[in-house]
């Protein structure tokens, strides 16, 4: 079950597809978080939906916001896949422990292995202001994150 609005945004700190360490707490107090977890790079949907926030890229990240994309990949991977698709924001590794920042979130499918596609909208402050998880075939609306994110 994935965690609910207004609850506290379990901090993490994962690799990025530079092998740089990013978490959370490193943009508490300064910005709003989109934080979209997303099953694998390289498939059908995962790549329109990030190369879709690629081509909106200032509305998610800015002086206000910053979009963090994680998956189950290793960061090896997410290197070639923010490469051959040109993507500039961080795209960090829930590789391992395999799935441990995708099940805090409650986003993580045992039965496949991955993260369902799960965003988080989490404000200065830490705390979730606004979530959607869809089944893994579903694309989500980037509009619905621009909607919210105008709330905060």
């Amino acid at each position: 079950m994935a965690i609910e609005p207004g609850t506290k945004a379990p901090d993490f700190r994962l690799r990025n597809q530079h092998g740089q360490t990013v978490g959370l707490a490193d943009y508490r107090g300064a910005k709003n978080v989109v934080l979209l977890f997303y099953p694998f790079a390289f498939t059908g949907v995962c790549t329109g939906e990030l190369c879709a926030l690629r081509d909106e890229l200032p509305a998610f990240v800015n002086d206000d916001t910053q979009l963090l994309a994680v998956s189950n990949d290793s960061p090896f991977a997410l290197r070639v896949f923010s490469e051959q698709e040109g993507l500039e924001y961080p795209l960090l590794s829930d590789f391992w422990p395999h799935g441990e920042v995708s099940r805090a979130y409650g986003v993580f499918d045992e039965d496949k292995g991955c993260a369902v596609r799960g965003t988080f909208i989490i404000d200065k402050e830490g705390v979730v202001r606004w979530t959607v998880v869809n089944a893994l075939p579903d694309a989500r609306d980037l509009n619905d994150y621009v909607s919210a994110l105008a709330t905060l």
